[in-house]
């Protein structure tokens, strides 16, 4: 017992002794008011500047309160790599969505290296937004809440994303981003709020997360290679999807996906994968889909190679995006349409190995049906409904 609390003191001094040799900007001591009103911008750009110039790891912090911000741009490379913001109150994007509606991005790291953000709330205040565009009036793009371009080793932490404009959390162009415990919160009929999109990346990992959200939980874009998903949470939502690929005729792969552990309710769709109906080099290849509960989803597993949305810019055309290697291991539960399973592949480029290993899908409490369509692969254990391969 004695050595057990030495071992809680020494860990404690540790931590602490690490801790104190980070230098810490609180932003309130910047100029920054917690009331939610004052433009905090200016005071959060600053803690920046210095926690970025400096050659000791750095603490920026963020108390309690609601901080009101505008677009801000956290900009590296820095002169250390260990950045952190450790966030207990309330980031509140302006009401007036017109302000950052086309700036693209609320909150933009760019080109940093080992920044990770602790806790904290978001609050992009996107309902003006969602409502301009549900009215079918013009109105702004809208802006992502957080974006990381083109860094590595970002962790994040803790966090709450409510109400963003357009896409919760964006990583793009990085290398070793680590997510856990994150939280994303919108209606489900908020549009283009993709809780995490993760695009020309490589060894990204989300976990025991929670997305409810108006439009897909997890968006898996062109270039990203060695994803791992697990223990998430998604609905209401478009479900964990892979695409939409084969937009452009040159364009990267996806490959090494794993997502498992995941359970879905009342969403659209399940584990999708959907590319345009038109030519590419993409792909899609090496993907796990493992242990995924579904509770009255409307297309529990679906590849759809024949996306074109408003049916503009891909008439006649098959898609060129090759999908192969593909397992669907271990899923069962509730669809809400009779097709359960649905394999819409590319005329050209058929899906090649795809895999089912004990799936069990019913449709009010009855056997579903399975659709292939130039779709090969194998199945084996229990597969309901039987499978069409």
């Amino acid at each position: 017992m004695a050595n057990h609390k030495w071992q809680t003191i020494f860990l404690f001094i540790f931590i602490n002794s690490a801790m104190a040799k980070a230098v810490t900007y609180s932003v309130t001591t910047l100029g920054a008011k917690p009331d939610g009103k004052t433009d905090s911008t200016k005071a959060f750009l600053s803690a920046w500047a210095k926690a970025c110039a400096s050659v000791k790891p750095a603490v920026i912090y963020v108390p309690a309160g609601r901080f009101l911000l505008r677009n801000a741009l956290f900009s590296g490379p820095c002169k250390n790599s260990r950045i952190t913001f450790r966030i207990a109150g309330t980031l509140v994007a302006p009401s007036d969505y017109r302000v950052i509606g086309n700036a693209g991005n609320w909150l933009l790291f760019l080109h940093v290296n080992g920044v990770t953000i602790s806790g904290g709330i978001l609050d992009g205040q996107g309902t003006g937004l969602w409502a301009c565009k549900n009215s079918g009036k013009s109105c702004p793009t809208g802006a992502t809440t957080l974006s990381f371009s083109n860094s590595n080793n970002i962790v994040v932490s803790g966090l709450v994303s409510l109400n963003s404009q357009m896409f919760h959390i964006v990583v793009n162009g990085c290398n070793n981003v680590k997510m856990q415990g994150v939280k994303v919160s919108a209606s489900g009929n908020s549009p283009n709020t993709d809780g995490i999109h993760v695009q020309m990346s490589s060894g990204v990992t989300i976990l025991n997360s929670k997305i409810s959200t108006g439009d897909d939980c997890v968006s898996i874009g062109p270039g990203t290679s060695n994803l791992w998903i697990e223990n998430v949470a998604c609905g209401p939502g478009h479900g964990i999807s892979i695409g939409s690929l084969g937009k452009d005729l040159q364009e990267a792969g996806v490959q090494n996906v794993t997502v498992k552990t995941v359970t879905f309710t009342n969403t659209q769709n399940g584990v999708r994968i959907k590319s345009w109906g038109r030519a590419s080099t993409g792909f899609a290849r090496n993907i796990l889909f493992q242990h995924a509960v579904m509770i009255n989803v409307q297309n529990p597993i679906v590849i759809d190679q024949q996306y074109c949305p408003d049916k503009k810019g891909c008439p006649g055309q098959v898609s060129g995006v090759k999908i192969s290697d593909v397992t669907y291991q271990d899923i069962h539960g509730t669809s809400a349409t009779e097709v359960a399973v649905k394999f819409d592949c590319s005329s050209k480029y058929p899906c090649s190995r795809i895999r089912l290993e004990n799936v069990k899908l019913t449709y009010k409490n009855q056997g579903a049906l399975a659709s292939c369509s130039n779709a090969g692969g194998t199945s084996a254990g229990m597969v309901l409904p039987t499978s069409c391969l």
